[in-house]
């Protein structure tokens, strides 16, 4: 997570991760439909990951009466958090650091957009249940991160295409930073089998596929 404290990547993280993640205004406007099935018209939202703001912000505008709790371990990421969301601060709480460190809630849904992906199974494990003991009984929670076949040739084939992809925006430099080698070693990507199995055993049930692009892979599922 160190990479988010590099003054050049929070500059450019809203643009980086229009062009890296598919859909991704749709994809933030569906994690509002989901959340809404469930939540109600007031909500109270915890939102993991949420430095940079970009769904708290999408959220916040789809969502006139429901309130957010943002948690994010980068306090520069936060910071541009504030600047994005300044005409939702009403409704906005962000805090600095983990799971651990957000509120005991209890929440009507929460969101983990492009973060698992950084953590080792074991890590997951644990803040999907930190996650899982702060909702209420059948409140729903989205995720998406990176998902997909992590044995060698699944991890190449996969990787190559999300930077091939990437390098299809024609910005020159576009494809800079998107080191396939890098990503194969640093991130501890799962299959989507094994996040799947990581939701049930962190006490999540209802776990339904919506968001499948590339080599990203969303899942909406409820506290049981």
């Amino acid at each position: 997570m160190s990479t988010f404290s590099d003054p050049d990547i929070i500059a450019s993280y809203a643009e980086m991760a229009e062009r890296n993640v598919p859909a991704l205004h749709d994809l933030h406007r569906m994690v509002s439909v989901l959340l809404a099935e469930k939540a109600p018209s007031d909500g109270r939202i915890l939102v993991l990951g949420a430095g940079g703001g970009l769904e708290l912000r999408a959220m916040a505008r789809q969502k006139p009466d429901w309130r957010f709790d943002g948690v994010d371990p980068s306090a520069q990421m936060l910071n541009q958090a504030r600047t994005v969301t300044r005409e939702f601060a009403d409704r906005i709480t962000l805090y600095e650091g983990y799971i651990t460190d957000a509120p005991e809630g209890p929440y009507d849904g929460a969101t983990c957009l492009l973060t698992l992906h950084f953590l080792s199974r074991e890590e997951r494990c644990r803040t999907l249940r930190e996650i899982c003991r702060r909702l209420r009984p059948g409140a729903p929670l989205v995720v998406v991160h990176h998902s997909f076949v992590n044995d060698d040739a699944g991890k190449e084939k996969w990787l190559s295409r999300f930077s091939n992809y990437v390098a299809t925006f024609g910005m020159g430099d576009a494809g800079k930073g998107i080191n396939v080698e890098a990503m194969k070693e640093r991130l501890p990507v799962l299959s989507p089998e094994q996040d799947v199995s990581i939701l049930h055993e962190a006490g999540f049930s209802q776990v339904e596929l919506f968001y499948a692009a590339l080599t990203f892979k969303g899942w909406v599922a409820c506290r049981t």
